[in-house]
């Protein structure tokens, strides 16, 4: 007999909703939800994936160790013991600070992670927090903490209403939108053009978007912030200002006009490779538009000026009208009101060791973790506790913290693989996949372009001896309270779950609680209406509560309910980005790429995602290729400061000239990870390139586009290797 059972997937932002049929023990096959309100049937490849996932027989299903004869299994118990001895007996040698976390981009599809990761946390007590956030998105996050008080009120594009989108540094077609929960993307741009809207990409490739799009343009990869400065200094300089119903608290108006008067369309186009009367063609496009939002995404967030890029892309939305309006950047009012748990965000309460960086919402910059570890003295990271994160292959320069991973005292991790990072770990707990686990999104509603919330129960019990995150992270979080002489309790995004009740059951009182205290539950009264846990577990496909609606001032979180448009931080960081006008141009400039049937590096390793041609391939425009004597297929050598890779090379005009691409998450095959299909697809790793010493200033987050390197034809010796 066969069963259906409605959920989201959970491999990336998108959040589709499926439909599981199952027979048995055994998925028949994966299919969209039609009746999902946000996706209403799309979906992509990486959905079948689930069932390769939950197949996998390199998916570790039980707990093991390393011993000096290779890995063991050992019981829940023994894995427990052997873990929290590791990081008490690594503190009390050393201190609290002695023991790093690192938290990967998977921890925000889980609701246990999400909901108990900070239980950990806590109860490691360390300074030493890192995660995939300062790999992608922190610089959004600091421009909305200092232009509206939280870095977790973010604007969003409502793209469904919009009549002209200006996408800079983003490939929603492949990310299905990224910081902004859209899926179907490509239905979504043919809808924007068909009601007579326009779509424009500014991209050093000609990405898949970008063929959906009215107008490409190739932009000199890092350059996006003088761009949007160029852009605002037009609309500025032709008295294009329209604040509309925000007029009244906006606060420092008059500096804006004073730091874009240098960045004119005619200073900044020889630097970004875009003509000075095309950029302001681009910038009146968007101000007349009825409406216009300016959506930028990793491209402005992984460079040498993500943070500015990030700020002056809200100021270009504000300054035209089009913050917090139909057809604008807008801001989601999901169910469960993260921003009101979590009212306030703080920055630079402590600064890293090695480069005195500080901290934003708690986390240290990931590039730093491995000078973390090698660099001697008071608070040097001697043991790290990882979740579902694979930084060897995701951060600058993995291979030197690939290195720095082999001298740790003590390293646990939580995750199913056996991966590039995980293979340095002196003992593994594995969670039950996302399959045998229910699941309410807490995350991506932040970003929804549309309301609609969703309960996802399990489609397969867990096994008699699986054991979910958030339980994994509450018995490590309650045994080290315990043998530290503390309380059996643990915090959880704003409540306090007591361990006797279950991880289960905690996980959806919290749930519950949290919706119908939310903007749309029923206030805590049992006789009012609206949104709670029983009505979405009844509701299979979802609830539609409807498109963004206005709500500034008063959604604003910070205290004043005001806008701050110059905050200082950013403002005095244009100097910085002044000073860089003056620096000669570089040679070629290495940028990242992402697949729609890639999720980072873990979904290698699911034959229904890397079956046909080779993917990691690097990109490059024909002018380039024949200068330096290269043909199509032919083997090449990148070279940047800090490493040397081998890849094949395809020859294509959708690199703008003096820009080469490299899809991120591949580099595997190492010895010791044991993850079989992604050995015979291993490729390389563009983060062997990536430079750990340059990073975004004002947040920390890695320069991971944008990167100086040299590409040759390989040459190798007489035994086959690559001659250096």
């Amino acid at each position: 007999m066969e069963r259906v059972v409605h959920r989201t997937c959970t491999l990336c932002e998108a959040c589709c909703g499926i439909e599981v049929h199952v027979a048995g023990d055994r998925i028949v096959r994966i299919q969209g939800d039609e009746r999902d309100p946000l996706s209403k049937g799309y979906l992509c490849p990486k959905a079948w994936a689930l069932k390769d996932l939950h197949e996998d027989p390199d998916r570790l299903r039980y707990p093991i160790r390393r011993t000096s004869t290779g890995w063991e299994r050992v019981s829940w118990r023994a894995a427990f013991s052997l873990a929290v001895n590791g990081i008490l007996r690594t503190q009390r040698h050393h201190g609290r600070d002695a023991v790093a976390i690192y938290r990967g981009e998977p921890v925000t599809h889980n609701l246990g992670a999400v909901l108990f990761g900070d239980a950990l946390l806590g109860a490691v007590g360390t300074r030493n927090h890192f995660s995939a956030n300062t790999l992608d998105q922190m610089p959004k996050q600091l421009a909305s903490h200092w232009m509206y008080g939280s870095g977790f009120f973010m604007s969003v594009p409502d793209i469904d209403r919009t009549a002209h989108l200006l996408i800079i540094g983003a490939n929603p077609v492949v990310s299905n939108g990224s910081l902004m929960t859209a899926p179907g993307m490509p239905d979504r741009l043919r809808a924007i053009r068909g009601r007579g809207g326009r779509v424009v990409v500014i991209d050093p490739r000609h990405s898949e978007t970008a063929r959906l799009a009215d107008e490409h343009h190739f932009i000199r990869p890092g350059s996006d912030a003088l761009l949007v400065a160029g852009l605002i200094n037009t609309i500025v300089a032709e008295g294009r200002v329209r604040l509309r119903h925000l007029g009244g608290v906006v606060d420092g108006l008059e500096t804006i006009h004073e730091v874009v008067a240098t960045f004119t369309a005619a200073t900044v186009a020889d630097h970004v490779g875009i003509g000075a009367e095309t950029i302001r063609s681009i910038a009146r496009a968007f101000s007349d538009a009825p409406s216009a939002v300016c959506y930028g995404r990793m491209g402005t967030s992984t460079v040498r000026f993500g943070t500015l890029t990030n700020w002056l892309i809200e100021v270009l939305n504000l300054l035209t009208g089009n913050l917090d309006r139909a057809g604008g950047a807008m801001f989601p009012n999901p169910p469960v009101d993260v921003v009101a748990l979590q009212p306030s965000t703080q920055r630079g309460r402590w600064r890293s060791r090695t480069r005195g960086t500080p901290e934003f919402i708690g986390e240290l910059p990931a590039a730093t973790l491995a000078e973390e570890i090698g660099t001697p003295g008071p608070g040097q990271v001697r043991a790290l506790v990882t979740l579902a994160g694979n930084p060897v292959l995701s951060s600058p320069a993995g291979h030197e913290l690939d290195r720095a991973l082999r001298t740790l005292e003590c390293m646990v991790a939580i995750d199913f693989y056996l991966n590039e990072t995980t293979r340095h770990a002196d003992v593994i707990l594995p969670p039950v996949g996302p399959l045998e686990r229910e699941h309410f999104d807490v995350v991506f509603q932040l970003f929804a372009v549309r309301n609609a919330p969703r309960w996802c129960p399990a489609v397969f019990p867990s096994p008699p001896e699986g054991r979910c995150d958030g339980e994994i992270l509450l018995e490590l979080a309650s045994r080290l309270h315990w043998s530290r002489g503390g309380l059996g309790r643990v915090r959880a995004v704003g409540f306090r779950a007591p361990l006797w009740i279950g991880t289960e059951r905690a996980l959806r009182l919290v749930v519950d609680l949290a919706l119908r205290a939310g903007p749309h539950g029923n206030g805590m009264r049992p006789w009012r209406a609206g949104v709670t846990l029983k009505r979405l577990q009844e509701a299979v496909s979802g609830i539609d509560l409807g498109p963004m609606q206005p709500g500034l001032p008063a959604r604003l979180p910070a205290k004043s309910k005001r806008i701050a448009i110059a905050p200082d931080e950013v403002v005095a960081d244009m100097a910085r980005l002044r000073e860089s006008m003056r620096a000669p141009a570089a040679g070629l400039l290495l940028i990242g790429r992402r697949e729609l049937r890639t999720v980072n590096s873990w979904s290698h390793n699911w034959p229904s995602l890397v079956t046909g041609k080779n993917r990691c391939e690097l990109h490059i425009h024909p002018v380039d290729a024949e200068a330096r004597g290269l043909e199509d297929g032919a083997v090449a050598t990148v070279a940047s400061r800090v490493g040397t890779v081998a890849v094949p090379v395809r020859i294509t005009c959708t690199m703008m000239p003096g820009a080469v691409s490299l899809p991120h998450g591949y580099g595997h095959g190492r010895e010791g990870a044991r993850l079989n299909v992604a050995a015979d697809h291993a490729g390389a790793s563009v983060n062997d390139l990536t430079d750990p010493a340059e990073l975004d200033v004002p947040s920390g987050n890695a320069v991971l586009s944008g990167i100086p390197v040299r590409v040759e034809h390989a040459l190798f010796d007489d035994k086959g290797a690559l001659a250096r």
